[in-house]
């Protein structure tokens, strides 16, 4: 009975395959479901209960990709053993793909393990400097723990201000982060303005920057600094599994950095030695150019609906280089209260900025819906 369902298993990975090699449309041109989602109903362990739109938490809906579910199944008979045989091989292909040694290599439960290990490592008297907005939370789970933290506000134009970043660093401060893309503004900083401030940081502050929306940009290397980190011992560059490889849900995201740092965040990780399942999925996907493509595409086109729907409705949008959208809005958190009444989850407010609403691309159909409507919430907020 086991052979018999590997091989339905299987095939249905296949034809997951071939779906995505001739455009997707089986998985992207489903139609809308027009009944009115019970939100009542007990929600599944895992994902949205059937009917609701989710569009808050920047996940990608059409991963894991084929290869990784059929890895998984493969490797989950063997979940009774340690990880650390994938955790060799992973780090062994992210070292080569960027030319690296292994030991230039941390991979962590997801990239928000390893973040917090960066700032946890931090000496106590050295602050941390970040961008006004940004997606923080690291930063916030370090000043728990007793890390001073400085924020320099935004541009006017809401964009990472890296001069002002840089005359604000002095002897207090030790470490330096940055999200780029940024999260929420879905704005990219421009590969070489970040450059030239990397090299104009004194070499004693750490720099960490988080690359998790980088394949998602329209210039992938020219926007990443991760061939800066072999000449920069001082440089941490950090990517996902979560995003356009679609396994928030399975943890695995990795560090690159000079060996002397990647042994000393080692030190602050929480989880050992990485889990069968997410390892087993990153493996199959790393370079699973096809679906890769595939996934890019889908997410690219739901991120210009939702730029269309917001030029249809009297609005703007900051030009996004992720899967997600920060929407210019009256007011974020009735917007979001407006949209959770119709089954369509976004984001409210972050913080101080109760004007801005972000909305993640999802899926197409749930994109739809955003799109439909956008227009009757606003006019109502």
């Amino acid at each position: 009975m086991r052979d018999f369902n590997r091989r339905a298993f299987l095939g249905a990975a296949a034809a997951g395959t071939a779906a995505m090699a001739g455009g997707g449309a089986a998985f992207a041109q489903s139609p809308l479901n027009e009944a009115k989602p019970n939100l009542t109903a007990k929600p599944p362990v895992f994902g949205p209960a059937p009917g609701v739109a989710l569009l808050s938490r920047n996940e990608n809906p059409y991963g894991p990709s084929p290869s990784a579910v059929a890895a998984i199944y493969d490797t989950a008979a063997k979940g009774c053993y340690y990880a650390d045989g994938g955790l060799r091989t992973l780090t062994d292909m992210i070292a080569e793909r960027f030319g690296l040694d292994g030991d230039h290599v941390a991979i962590s439960s997801g990239s928000t393990e390893i973040l917090c290990a960066a700032a946890l490592s931090m000496p106590q008297e050295g602050a941390i400097l970040c961008p006004g907005l940004f997606w923080d939370t690291t930063v916030d789970y370090a000043a728990r723990k007793g890390a001073a933290v400085k924020r320099v506000p935004l541009t006017a134009d809401m964009e990472v201000d890296l001069p002002a970043m840089l005359a604000a660093i002095g002897p207090d401060v030790g470490m330096v982060q940055i999200c780029n893309p940024n999260n929420p503004t879905g704005i990219a900083i421009d590969g070489d303005e970040l450059r030239t401030f990397i090299r104009q940081v004194d070499p004693r502050v750490t720099i960490l920057i988080d690359e998790a929306y980088n394949e998602l940009t329209d210039r992938p290397e020219y926007t990443s600094v991760s061939d800066m980190v072999a000449a920069h011992p001082n440089l941490i560059v950090c990517r996902t599994f979560s995003k356009i490889y679609g396994m928030a849900g399975l943890r695995v995201g990795y560090a690159l950095a000079a060996p002397e740092k990647v042994e000393t965040m080692r030190g602050y990780l929480m989880s050992f030695g990485g889990n069968t399942a997410g390892l087993s999925g990153a493996i199959a996907s790393y370079n699973d150019e096809p679906f890769l493509d595939y996934s890019r595409k889908q997410i690219l086109t739901g991120r210009q609906m939702i730029l269309d729907a917001v030029q249809r409705a009297g609005l703007t949008a900051l030009p996004s280089q992720t899967n997600f959208v920060y929407v210019k809005v009256p007011d974020a958190d009735s917007v979001q209260t407006a949209m959770a009444d119709r089954g369509i989850m976004i984001r409210g407010a972050y913080g101080a900025w109760t004007t801005w609403s972000r909305v993640s691309t999802g899926k197409l159909e749930d994109v739809e819906k955003y799109a439909a409507a956008l227009p009757e919430v606003v006019a109502s907020a």
